[in-house]
């Protein structure tokens, strides 16, 4: 199933940011990765933003790649959407940046940690939890 990513920006841009999660075949599933998508086109107009998904879902990481190769991008960043680190993130997907790399030399692909990794994100969800009467 193919689902639309925001495609807003520039595609003269030399930077990339690839959302990366594990799909769904529930098209509903996508709408947050879509929203979050449109968010970062908001606050960084510069950089193409795509999503990409490991299963059940497409376009897959190494298709995606590709089109910003093609497109003229110099730099990719992959964001794993994963609150928890398990096989799929600590495991499947370096083995599949390390094989873009190599598919790719001229690609700067940098693989960020895990949104659930970040202590960032871990404040929020605990806020969101808790609510506003604190």
């Amino acid at each position: 199933m193919l689902m639309s990513t925001p495609q807003t920006s520039t595609p003269t841009s030399t930077s990339a940011i690839v959302l990366f999660a594990h799909g769904s075949r529930d098209p509903l599933w996508h709408q947050p990765m879509l929203k979050v998508a449109a968010r970062i086109q908001d606050i960084a107009p510069q950089s193409l933003v795509r999503c990409a998904y490991l299963e059940l879902t497409t376009p897959n990481l190494p298709t995606t790649v590709q089109e910003l190769a093609a497109a003229g991008v110099r730099q990719v960043r992959i964001v794993p959407m994963f609150l928890g680190v398990g096989r799929h993130a600590r495991e499947d997907l370096p083995q599949l940046v390390a094989q873009l790399r190599v598919d790719h030399p001229h690609l700067n692909i940098e693989l960020q940690a895990a949104v659930g990794e970040d202590e960032r994100m871990v404040y929020l969800l605990a806020d969101m939890a808790v609510g506003p009467t604190r």
